[in-house]
């Protein structure tokens, strides 16, 4: 089996095969690890999926009346029960798109488009990269980034 320690300034990671396992720093942001972990290893599109703890969250809601999104801050120590998303090509450039659901000390949930969260504990997740890349192309429409195969099947 074929297996690599990797490490980054706000994460560590093992590669097994073609999969990765990775763990973000305490007191990290999620999006600027995972960012900076898909650039170092130039994954252009996969799968991501995590759990952990993080002691604030800025969540996102499309509103496609106004097609913006609007953010709310969560300020306190809450449980990640999912981080699940995606990776593709966007102007040229990796983008991240991640989905997030967060308990909370009442044993409620909230969830949304995750904009950001620093971690606080542990924060462990998969990565499932692909070998070609997926591109988005914003839908003027809608008014969000969908995936445009006809530009993906033109790399090939």
């Amino acid at each position: 089996m074929t297996e690599r320690i990797l490490e980054g300034e706000l994460w560590t990671a093992k590669k097994i095969k073609n999969n990765y396992i990775v763990s973000i720093k305490d007191q990290s942001s999620i999006v600027q690890a995972l960012n900076d972990f898909i650039l170092n290893q130039n994954i252009k599109s996969g799968q991501v999926t995590g759990i952990g703890a993080v002691s604030e969250a800025t969540l996102r809601f499309f509103d496609f009346t106004t097609k913006n999104y609007v953010d709310k801050k969560f300020d306190e120590q809450m449980e990640v029960t999912n981080i699940s998303g995606n990776v593709s090509v966007t102007e040229d450039k990796p983008l991240l798109h991640l989905h997030i659901t967060l308990g909370r000390q009442d044993y409620s949930a909230i969830a949304g488009h995750l904009q950001d969260a620093k971690i606080r504990g542990a924060g462990e997740f998969f990565f499932y990269p692909m070998e070609i890349p997926v591109f988005k192309t914003k839908n003027e429409d809608i008014g969000i980034n969908l995936y445009d195969f006809e530009k993906s099947d033109d790399q090939f």
